[in-house]
């Protein structure tokens, strides 16, 4: 029986990525996260949505006053030819 020896192809290719706004593309989602706690509004297509949760969230905690955005984006990626 004879030695059998890997062998590899590689092949390069040139990969593009952008946001993917393709009609049956998911929607652009935003919350808002507190800094202090963790606690997190519901993630909503409207971005007021979440900022009426803050000013919620801050009108109970008052010192609460550190929040993080937080953007779900859907992305595409295709090979260029």
């Amino acid at each position: 029986m004879g030695t059998v020896t890997p062998r590899s192809v590689l092949r390069y290719e040139t990969w593009t990525l952008q946001p993917d706004r393709e009609p049956d593309a998911e929607p652009v989602l935003y919350a808002m996260q507190c800094a202090v706690d963790g606690e997190t509004s519901p993630a909503s297509e409207d971005f007021a949505d979440p900022q009426d949760w803050v000013l919620r969230h801050c009108g109970q905690n008052p010192s609460h006053h550190t929040y993080r955005e937080i953007i779900t984006r859907p992305w595409r990626a295709w090979r260029r030819t």
